[in-house]
C-alpha cells in the first residue's frame, strides 16, 4: 500500500478509514494550525520521531475514556488534596515537561521543538489546554490536549511526583462531566490510561462518536471550579 503524501498546499486529508494496518492515513505536509484542526476533526493526529517526516495516523483500534468509566480510586482521591490545580497558565512547560518524560518502548521524544511550536499557536487560538498540579507553588504534574467541539483529544501528560498527573487528570474529568462533554480520545491504547478506565473501541466506532461530537461546540471558561475540585 502507497501511504498518500501530503501537499502543504492543500490542508485536506485522505479518508481515515483508509489507513494501513499500523494506523497511517499520510505522510508529510506541516503543522499549519488550520490543518492541525483539521485532522482532529477528521479523527487523525501527528505522531513521528526526530529526523522523520511528520506522519498522520488514524489508529485501530482507538483507545477512549468514557467520563462516567474514570476509575477515581480511594488512594487517588485522597491524594488529590495535596494539590492545587490550574488551567492553561503553564502551557508551554507542561508541554516542555511532556517531552522530557522517558516512556517504555520509546527511543527519545516525538514532541520536539516543531510541536511545541505548533501545539503552542493552538493553545493561543483557545484549542488547545493544559491541566497542571502544583505543590507548594511548583510545577510538579499536568496534561494537555486539544478540543473538538464536546471532545477532548489528550496528548501528553507529565508527573514530578506521585500521582500529580491522575490527580490533574481527575480534575479534568470532573470539569469536561460539569461543561457537557462527551467523552475522551486516549489515541494509541496504553497499560497506563486502561487502569484509569480508558477502553478499546474500532476506528469505525470512534469516528461515528466524533461526527456527533463535532457537530456542537461548547462554548465556557477554561477555569478551576473550586467546589468541583473539592467534592
Amino acid at each position: 500500500m502507497n501511504i498518500p503524501k501530503l501537499s502543504k498546499y492543500d490542508l485536506s486529508f485522505p479518508n481515515p478509514n483508509s489507513a494501513n494496518k499500523e494506523g497511517i492515513v499520510a505522510w508529510g505536509g506541516d503543522l499549519n494550525p488550520s490543518r492541525l484542526i483539521r485532522a482532529y476533526q477528521n479523527g487523525i493526529f501527528p505522531w513521528y520521531s526526530k529526523d522523520d517526516p511528520i506522519i498522520w495516523w488514524s489508529t485501530d483500534p482507538r483507545l477512549i475514556m468514557e467520563l462516567d468509566d474514570f476509575k477515581l480510586r480511594r488512594s487517588l482521591k485522597k491524594n488529590i488534596k495535596k494539590f492545587d490545580y490550574k488551567f492553561d497558565t503553564n502551557f508551554i512547560e507542561v508541554i516542555k515537561q511532556c517531552s522530557s518524560v522517558k516512556r517504555e518502548k520509546q527511543n527519545g521524544t516525538w514532541i520536539q521543538d516543531d510541536i511545541v511550536e505548533a501545539y503552542s499557536v493552538l493553545h493561543n487560538m483557545g484549542v488547545a489546554h493544559s491541566v497542571e498540579s502544583y505543590r507548594d507553588g511548583k510545577l510538579v504534574g499536568g496534561l494537555y490536549g486539544v478540543v473538538v467541539g464536546r471532545l477532548f483529544c489528550g496528548e501528553s501528560m507529565f508527573s514530578l511526583v506521585n500521582d500529580a498527573s491522575k490527580a490533574a487528570y481527575a480534575i479534568l474529568v470532573k470539569h469536561l462531566k460539569y461543561w457537557g462533554y462527551d467523552f475522551i480520545d486516549c489515541q494509541v491504547p496504553t497499560d497506563h490510561l486502561k487502569s484509569l478506565g480508558a477502553k478499546e473501541v474500532t476506528r469505525e466506532y470512534f469516528l461515528e462518536r466524533l461526527k456527533k461530537v463535532n457537530m456542537h461546540n461548547i462554548n465556557h471558561r477554561w477555569d478551576i471550579e473550586k467546589s468541583i475540585v473539592e467534592e
